[in-house]
């Protein structure tokens, strides 16, 4: 288990029936969550929230505002800066529980020396490319089949005053690119990965992780460099346990070091934890 408890801009205040409560900043949003099968204990708290968001019964859902929001707003982690802005589909451009993979990409990356490329797969809003890059990495290459989101890390790139870091923004098909990276020869000493559940490349490729990640490792393994430093996975597929991970990765990877386990925020209201999707870091032994 590995808590992101480093935190000063982000908090999650207190949990519920199926409900968070955060602290983004200055601004608190209520969202569900379905991990959250325990009651609430303080109902007075939960009248702080100055956004809701209510699911609806035909799939995604919608933001009810108790007051005026800015429709963006910064925040910091550390010596990163990212924006958090809300979305039709109840995220707001980052993962906070992922604070603590960042802290480990820094540290793997400072530690590795110069010379040091890495790629960062199913890459969202670039929170890890920046953390991989501010650390030092000699090139970062962010791959994503989103548009709109490779524009959001580009904000968050200037965010965090990376412009003359080397950073490659790539919209395209997951293994599409890797396929691609291997005919040419080029090859990684970090990569970082974040598959979907269920996902659809730019040109409708179709991405599902139980049918699909199995060949994502072959291909990730073929541009993993013989020097590697890491290779960091992250998963939020309902019913994926980290066992399952840890299996398959040691399969893949049968003489290298394996972790797996959950990510976690702790709540601030009662000391509880809440679990949010499983990691694997695989290193040399």
């Amino acid at each position: 288990m590995r808590i992101s408890n480093n935190w000063k801009d982000y908090e999650l205040l207190a949990s519920g029936n199926g409900e968070k409560l955060e602290r983004w900043g200055s601004v608190i949003l209520n969202r569900p969550d379905p991990q959250i099968i325990w009651d609430k204990t303080n109902n007075n708290i939960w009248n702080k929230s100055d956004a809701v968001y209510h699911r609806s019964n035909k799939g995604g859902g919608y933001w009810e505002y108790k007051k005026k929001l800015t429709s963006s707003w910064q925040i910091n982690y550390k010596n990163l800066t990212f924006k958090v802005s809300p979305t039709n589909f109840k995220h707001t451009g980052i993962f906070p529980e992922q604070a603590t993979n960042w802290d480990y990409i820094m540290e793997k990356v400072s530690a590795f020396g110069p010379n040091m490329r890495v790629l960062n797969l199913f890459a969202y809003t670039g929170c890890a490319t920046m953390a991989a890059s501010i650390a030092g990495a000699d090139e970062v290459v962010h791959v994503d089949a989103s548009k709109g989101m490779t524009e959001w890390a580009k904000e968050n790139m200037k965010l965090c005053k990376l412009e003359n870091n080397k950073i490659r923004f790539i919209v395209d098909d997951v293994i599409k690119f890797l396929e691609r990276e291997k005919r040419r020869g080029h090859t990684y000493q970090g990569i970082i990965m974040d598959p979907p559940s269920y996902g659809r490349g730019p040109n409708k490729e179709v991405w599902k992780f139980e049918d699909d990640f199995s060949n994502l490792l072959d291909n990730v393994k073929k541009v993993l460099s013989d020097d590697f430093s890491f290779l960091l996975i992250s998963c939020y597929t309902t019913g994926i346990s980290h066992i399952s991970l840890e299996n398959i990765l040691k399969q893949n990877f049968p003489n290298c070091k394996i972790e797996t386990g959950e990510n976690c925020l702790p709540i601030t209201e009662n000391n509880l934890i809440l679990p949010c999707g499983i990691y694997g870091k695989i290193t040399k032994n």
